[in-house]
């Protein structure tokens, strides 16, 4: 259940802050084989997508404090980076970012977003809308799984709450790694897919 994850994940969290190195893992942690995702998707639960009714961000509490100055957008960015230096506030002060969506790279923190693969606003349609509020931060914050990941700002705005039958990464190679993304998420925290979505995420596999 999610709630049995919450001191999971912010444990780690926290491990990851204090574990700063030089060198930028080149994805998020977590990401499933093509077979497990395909097993995974099997598995998640298919029904008709709930209301946004009482939906807001604060619910999600996010960018949370994860010790040694550095807050949960700075440890993605220290970790999706390249070269990355930080100042004592753990902002970086330079470094650059691949963003794997649209295959940009950036130099300046400001054009990166730590994009939420699965919206905070499809996780309450899909279940979150029952959960608590500290397992909501705990999601909003989940550095464990394949959950946050550095890309390109305004392609992370114009995917907005989207699904995968709505909105894909722009580069087709990416198709894949992206659904086993999102399935791994919704598989580990207990979240419904919607018919069109799954056949999306079957197709996005095919890209494997």
């Amino acid at each position: 259940m999610p709630g049995s994850r919450t001191l999971t994940v912010l444990t780690v969290s926290v491990i990851v802050a204090a574990g700063f190195t030089g060198t930028a893992l080149a994805t998020p942690p977590g990401i499933p084989s093509e077979s497990t995702a395909r097993s995974e998707l099997a598995a998640l639960t298919v029904k008709a997508d709930g209301s946004l009714d009482g939906y807001s961000r604060d619910k999600f509490p996010h960018w949370i404090d994860q010790g040694n100055s550095c807050n949960t957008r700075e440890v993605v960015l220290k970790r999706d980076g390249t070269n990355v230096t930080t100042g004592s506030d753990c902002y970086p002060t330079s470094g650059s970012w691949y963003s794997p969506y649209d295959g940009a790279t950036w130099t300046a923190p400001s054009d990166v977003d730590i994009d939420h693969v699965v919206p905070l606003a499809d996780a309450w349609r899909t279940g979150a809308a029952s959960w608590t509020q500290a397992q909501r931060q705990a999601y909003a914050n989940d550095l464990a799984d394949p959950q946050l990941i550095a890309v390109t700002d305004n392609v992370n705005q114009a995917k907005g709450d989207a699904s995968p039958d709505e909105w894909k990464p722009s580069l087709t190679s990416y198709w894949c790694t992206y659904a086993e993304m999102w399935i791994a998420v919704k598989s580990r925290w207990n979240l419904t897919v919607n018919s069109a979505e799954k056949s999306t995420l079957t197709d996005m596999l095919g890209h494997c």
